[in-house]
């Protein structure tokens, strides 16, 4: 006689029971993770801002500012350094995992570490940022929230004994909110949680992202307002007649999407060649960081109003190529350095441009075409974005 379980009998039923009963406690537990990534948000942001005022401009207030006009003159360039020496002192003394953006640190946890993130760098990742932010690094705050919020989530399942597969949901759940809370977007969020974190789509997953997102987002709008964080004005997409030339960009994006990170993969390893202790390198970044934003003070910061500003098409071609090049470089030598910081706005920032300048460039030699750059500079963040930080994490997956 057959030993398996028919369905609909009492023993299945019981099985779908306490199925059902562990997805909602999963949930609800998604849904304190979702609310603590909401508010830590809120105090990362509002703590770069502080830093970036009281340094850049001696003033108080928790707006993160637009470091462009800083009053600085040339101290400027010892502004990064003593950021970088705070950082490589916290990454010796408290914990290596701030390195980095924080992205393929939740990777490593899940895959390596069965999804367990240690409550120290719940404590020392934000902070770190605040500071290599705040002090004028090129970053953006949505990789270390993204972290934060994951570790929130790893530490909570760790305390509570779930299993391996739970927690590795409420690490994701973390982190989906971390970053639903940066730029109010829920749906995202869980697009890239599910694409990047558990590469499953299944209720177990989905519903507590979907909880945890949206209540992320809900205390985004309670702190920080409805607004968008990038005000755009309205763009004409020239569709269809466009779409050729949406292909060119396309094709255009991936390659700079594939030697920019290769570029920052390179710089790495070129750090890690060198014969002084790796607590040093976050100053050295730091150095050439100072020199370039004393020349070019655009690359300075998270950047959010240069990153508005091209949308807008406000800058001219001379000024989209020095933020290409030199948002670049200095993004390479700092993050490359070791330091904490996000990748995704300087990723937009350098995507966008790249749009607005092929745009540009088309009109200039088909006067006809008629192309918006805001428009192109908004599909160049995008694919930018998504072949250079996911098709880079995925490569970053694969090594372990």
């Amino acid at each position: 006689m057959s030993n398996h379980v028919k369905p609909g009998t009492s023993t299945d039923v019981a099985f779908s029971q306490s199925a059902n009963s562990r997805l909602v406690q999963l949930s609800i537990l998604a849904a304190i993770v979702g609310v603590i990534a909401g508010f830590v948000a809120y105090l990362l942001v509002s703590l770069i801002g502080l830093i970036s005022n009281l340094i850049f401009f001696q003033r108080v207030s928790l707006e993160i500012p637009d470091l462009t006009n800083h009053n600085l003159g040339p101290l400027v360039v010892i502004v990064p350094v003593i950021g970088g020496i705070i950082i490589g002192l916290m990454a010796r003394y408290g914990s290596s995992k701030i390195r980095g953006h924080g992205i393929p640190e939740a990777m490593e946890a899940i895959v390596v570490n069965r999804s367990r993130i240690s409550p120290i760098v719940m404590l020392l990742k934000p902070l770190s940022a605040a500071i290599a932010i705040g002090t004028g690094g090129p970053f953006g705050a949505e990789g270390p929230i993204i972290q934060t919020g994951g570790a929130f989530g790893s530490i909570i399942g760790q305390f509570l004994h779930v299993t391996a597969a739970e927690r590795k949901v409420l690490l994701a759940c973390g982190a989906a909110a971390g970053m639903a809370a940066t730029f109010s977007t829920p749906i995202a969020a869980v697009i890239l949680a599910i694409e990047l974190l558990l590469f499953e789509f299944k209720a177990r997953s989905f519903i507590p992202l979907v909880i945890a997102t949206t209540l992320a987002t809900a205390v985004h709008f309670g702190l920080m307002g409805r607004g968008p964080m990038l005000e755009v004005n309205p763009l004409d997409f020239g569709i269809p007649n466009g779409l050729p030339f949406y292909v060119i960009l396309g094709v255009i994006c991936g390659i700079f999407a594939i030697g920019y990170s290769k570029a920052l993969y390179w710089v790495e390893d070129q750090f890690e060649r060198l014969p002084i202790n790796s607590m040093w390198w976050p100053a050295i970044g730091g150095l050439a960081l100072g020199i370039i934003g004393l020349f070019v003070p655009r690359v300075l910061g998270v950047g959010y109003d240069t990153i508005s500003g091209i949308l807008n098409n406000e800058f001219p071609l001379t000024v989209l190529l020095g933020i290409i090049l030199f948002k670049s470089v200095a993004l390479f030598i700092t993050l490359g350095s070791g330091t904490s910081g996000g990748l995704l706005a300087p990723t937009f920032m350098v995507g966008a441009a790249l749009g607005a300048v092929f745009a540009i460039a088309v009109n200039a030699i088909f006067p006809g075409a008629n192309l918006s750059p805001g428009a192109y500079a908004l599909v160049g963040m995008a694919a930018v974005f998504w072949r250079g930080i996911t098709g880079d994490l995925h490569l970053y997956h694969l090594r372990f």
